[in-house]
């Protein structure tokens, strides 16, 4: 490779990596003068890219996007992370976006190096993917909100409702969080004037409203927090409505019960004793006996007291099945 073939990729890698480019900036990467980054710079053009000048006292340089998708510059790690990406998207709740992204996996391994073929191969054939189950979303309502979000323009889109219920809303998106499978939404509601998450695959019809808005400040800042507090928030709710709240003393630490158990229904929370408290709920009593047994540690009953005889009236029927007499 010549020299100037290798500062024409060069400039072409700084290009894809940044929108805004100012002219001394590039001929300082470069190691060249301004004079020679406006050659190289007509020397893309000429290959088909297509960059443009920006105004300015510097003046500077942006590839804006073609009609044709020009050749993309990756580095190793950003190539097997495009693969690994495009391997793991049946998970990625997206209408077609199966078959789509094995398209572009085959394309590019066509032209992946050895070295790097091997070491995509190797992530595939260790990983295992589980399809998305349930609703998807309609790609191109995804791109039309992902827009929408990144232009600060507002959204109209209908909507229906955990119940069924079925209403037309105008918001002023903010941005889309993905978990756990499903896709939502964080917006402003303009008539309900508070913040909102909707999940995608119950609104019909986003299109842009036409209007512009300036952005507002979302509760914590973040709109994945902002979602996954709406869960917590819901789950604190739920557990509130159920019949018996359980606390059981638990003969381990906090610390080792939420390592051991990330996922389980309840809360831990450490005492001086070095022990921690379990709290947790269920309409049925036995739920929750059975919930706590599966802990795998020596505990002691706080409350109800009616849990001790959900305990008792187990253990017979666990003892029968053993063959096992207890003692009266």
């Amino acid at each position: 490779m010549t020299e100037t073939s290798g500062r024409l990729l060069k400039l072409l890698a700084l290009l894809q990596a940044r929108r805004d480019w100012p002219g001394p900036e590039l001929a300082d990467r470069l190691e060249v003068s301004c004079r020679t980054v406006r050659r190289d710079v007509e020397r893309l053009r000429e290959l088909g890219y297509p960059v443009d000048a920006l105004t300015g006292p510097a003046g500077g340089y942006r590839l804006r996007a073609g009609t044709a998708m020009p050749p993309l510059l990756l580095d190793d790690d950003e190539t097997v992370a495009i693969a690994v990406g495009l391997s793991g998207a049946a998970s990625a709740s997206v209408t077609g976006i199966e078959e789509t992204s094995v398209r572009a996996l085959l394309k590019l391994e066509q032209v992946l190096p050895a070295h790097l073929r091997r070491r995509v191969n190797a992530l595939r054939s260790a990983t295992a993917t589980i399809p998305a189950t349930g609703p998807t979303v309609d790609p191109d309502a995804l791109t039309v909100i992902a827009a929408a979000c990144r232009d600060r323009e507002r959204l109209r889109f209908g909507y229906r409702s955990r119940d069924g219920a079925d209403s037309r809303r105008r918001v002023e998106p903010h941005g889309l969080v993905n978990l756990g499978r499903r896709w939502y939404l964080v917006a402003w509601d303009c008539e309900r004037r508070d913040w909102r998450s909707f999940r995608l695959d119950r609104m019909e019809e986003p299109s842009p409203a036409g209007t512009r808005f300036a952005a507002r400040e979302l509760p914590g800042g973040d709109a994945a927090a902002y979602v996954a507090q709406g869960f917590s928030d819901a789950k604190r709710f739920a557990a509130d409505q159920q019949r018996w709240q359980a606390h059981v003393v638990l003969d381990a630490s906090a610390e080792e019960m939420t390592a051991r158990h990330p996922t389980i229904w309840g809360s831990f929370a450490p005492r001086a004793d070095g022990r921690c408290d379990y709290r947790t709920s269920a309409d049925e009593l036995n739920w929750i006996a059975v919930r706590v047994a599966t802990l795998g540690v020596p505990f002691e009953v706080v409350e109800p007291p009616e849990l001790r005889d959900a305990f008792g009236r187990l253990a017979i029927r666990f003892a029968r099945a053993a063959g096992v007499t207890l003692g009266g």
